[in-house]
């Protein structure tokens, strides 16, 4: 076998490696962060990552309609019609509409919804963070190649 061909097969064996472990640590990390956020609500609810998004979808873009959530977060409109209104009558969100438009339900964040939002936040700045600090031991050409490598591996995915 080629040194190419050697270098395809490490680096889809390395891919593989880390597609299972970033599964594991978002499974960690999603555990954890699901207790940290069940600090701030009842007991009586529950909440789970696509409901923290939506959460999360309405902070970043309130107003919005339930349409538009749905696009932002890739969801059927009755998948995210069935979430706004678990997060209705959990208190986290709220109905608003425009006096010029009575017939458009429109969502905002409540009190306690802006604080899961907060949370949300602060655990996408931690991630965050915790990336920029991994890439500083690249050089500027090793990041152009990087950002060209995750760009061209989202088009593979599409």
């Amino acid at each position: 076998m080629d040194t190419a061909s050697k270098n395809k097969t490490a680096i889809h064996e390395f891919f593989v490696q880390f597609l299972e472990q970033k599964e594991q640590y978002e499974t960690r990390i999603t555990a954890t962060y699901l207790k940290d956020i069940r600090k701030h609500i009842e007991s009586e609810f529950s909440l789970n990552m696509t409901e923290l998004h939506t959460i999360a979808c309405i902070g970043e873009q309130e107003p919005i309609n339930l349409t538009s959530i749905a696009e932002r977060i890739n969801l059927s409109k009755g998948n995210t019609s069935k979430i706004a209104n678990k997060l209705l009558k959990a208190g986290w969100v709220r109905k608003a509409q425009f006096n010029d438009n009575k017939k458009e339900v429109y969502f905002r964040l409540t009190p306690i919804g802006k604080k899961l939002f907060a949370a949300h936040e602060g655990l996408h700045a931690k991630e965050k963070q915790r990336m920029y600090e991994f890439l500083e031991r690249y050089n500027e050409s090793e990041l152009e190649f990087i950002k060209r490598l995750f760009g061209d591996m989202v088009d593979f995915y599409r």
